[in-house]
């Protein structure tokens, strides 16, 4: 039963992720365009750095998406396509 549970805990974190406009502009952002860094992110998005990144934080934390170095660059991209398709329904 714990299992079950567990299960849906996880899908519960994956749809609470995406509760919040900033995150889901996020995800938009990056649907559209690949791989960005912050910067990029966030003159589109017109909200400061760090809160861009607690926001980041949270979509990496639940997979949705991942992040990948080149040498001080930090790069974001969509690792879990479904969520394509769960704001494509919108």
């Amino acid at each position: 039963m714990n299992e079950i549970v567990d299960d849906f805990r996880a899908q519960a974190d994956f749809f609470k992720a995406l509760s919040h406009p900033v995150r889901l502009c996020i995800i938009a952002n990056l649907a559209s365009g690949g791989e960005k860094c912050i910067n990029e992110m966030q003159s589109c998005l017109e909200v400061s750095q760090p809160l861009v990144s607690q926001h980041i934080k949270v979509l990496k934390n639940c997979g949705i998406i991942s992040m990948r170095k080149d040498g001080n660059n930090r790069y974001y991209s969509i690792s879990n396509k479904k969520v394509l398709d769960i704001i494509n329904v919108f």
